[in-house]
């Protein structure tokens, strides 16, 4: 079952891309449901993370780029869990976006961004990642995050193919980002293929054609109504088995996140 804010809906500025959404969605007979009580429309960060063996681990959220905007932070302990029942959940004071956690397919290797370290200054970086590892049931591969991404997240960086293929941003930053988290997922036995990727101003998600949707039934391929999207949805159609679904989402994409960052599932 999928999970989106029900401020999607409601807000006039995600209204129609809410809509166009729900639409695929319905037509690949996928089922959603809307989530009340939400601060913002970013299920993926603050609601827990599923493991291999069916646990949610709640970690805190707490991230520093909301740390002078409280009134946009939904604490799943107070905001959600009094309404909203998850069996076997496991509570962590590891300050934790959801968005920084990429599973391979059987989960049992993850992959988080070194922004969690700075997010957890007080952990010694061992300490936390043999930590996460018991947590999350998991090989924790950590990668270099996008300085220029405030939220450092590693769903925008690294999506799984299957085991050993991940698929990465194909186009290089000036500092070699993409190569440095190649050289690191191939350390660990992972090869990186490109996957379309174009660059717009910061704070914004517009061009991830990466943070997409992946269902049993499909990939909801977020698309922004520019010449890219084309090699985008055909990139996608040769990589992925499922239906590959295009999702013009792009009033949403830029306020920071597409369609892995507002979804939620279990």
């Amino acid at each position: 079952m999928l999970y989106f804010s029900s401020l999607l809906p409601s807000a006039p500025a995600y209204a129609t891309e809410a809509k166009r959404l729900f639409d695929a969605l319905g037509a690949q007979g996928v089922e959603y449901r809307l989530m009340s009580g939400t601060k913002d429309i970013w299920l993926r960060d603050f609601m827990p993370v599923r493991t291999k063996s069916g646990k949610y681990i709640s970690f805190r959220y707490e991230p520093s780029y909301l740390a002078d905007k409280p009134e946009l932070r939904t604490d799943f302990r107070r905001d959600i869990a009094p309404h909203f029942s998850v069996e076997n959940l496991v509570y962590s004071d590891i300050n934790l976006d959801g968005g920084n956690v990429v599973f391979s397919p059987s989960r049992e290797t993850a992959v988080v961004s070194d922004r969690v370290f700075s997010e957890n200054p007080n952990v010694s970086r061992s300490s936390l990642i043999g930590e996460l590892e018991s947590l999350l049931e998991a090989r924790v591969i950590i990668i270099p995050s996008l300085p220029s991404d405030w939220t450092g997240h590693a769903d925008g960086m690294v999506r799984f193919l299957d085991e050993h293929t991940a698929l990465g941003n194909g186009t290089p930053y000036k500092n070699g980002l993409e190569q440095k988290i190649a050289s690191v997922l191939k350390s660990n036995g992972i090869d990186t293929i490109d996957f379309p990727y174009f660059f717009f101003p910061k704070d914004s998600a517009v061009g991830s054609y990466l943070n997409f949707l992946e269902t049993q039934k499909a990939i909801f391929l977020p698309v922004f109504g520019v010449a890219e999207d084309e090699s985008a949805i055909k990139r996608a159609t040769e990589l992925f088995s499922k239906p590959v679904v295009p999702v013009k989402i792009g009033e949403i994409a830029k306020e920071g996140g597409c369609l892995n960052c507002i979804s939620w599932e279990r």
